[in-house]
């Protein structure tokens, strides 16, 4: 099956709370491509490439996040897979 991309937009008491770290962390325990970063209005932007199976489990570790995360809502874009991005990271833009 071919690699897709999801860009997830997760809402909530996400930031300084180690959410990047700990979805880079998981990502690429699930072999995933893309990135993690902090959005100016105090959401986090994930950008996810792989199977469509795997980004549904970080998608469900994405709602809970790490334990001090508090998650009210996540917006999910699908769209093809551009193959750009060799692992996953944290950006700070």
């Amino acid at each position: 099956m071919a690699d897709i991309r999801w860009t997830l937009r997760i809402s909530g008491k996400v930031q300084g709370v180690y959410y990047r770290a700990s979805t880079e962390k998981e990502a690429r325990r699930l072999g995933l491509r893309g990135y993690a970063r902090n959005l100016p209005d105090g959401c986090v932007e994930v950008v996810a490439e792989g199977p469509v199976d795997d980004l549904k489990l970080l998608y469900d570790w994405c709602l809970e996040g790490p334990k001090e995360a508090e998650v009210t809502a996540i917006q999910v874009d699908k769209s093809p897979a551009t193959g750009t991005f060799s692992g996953f990271s944290i950006r700070y833009d």
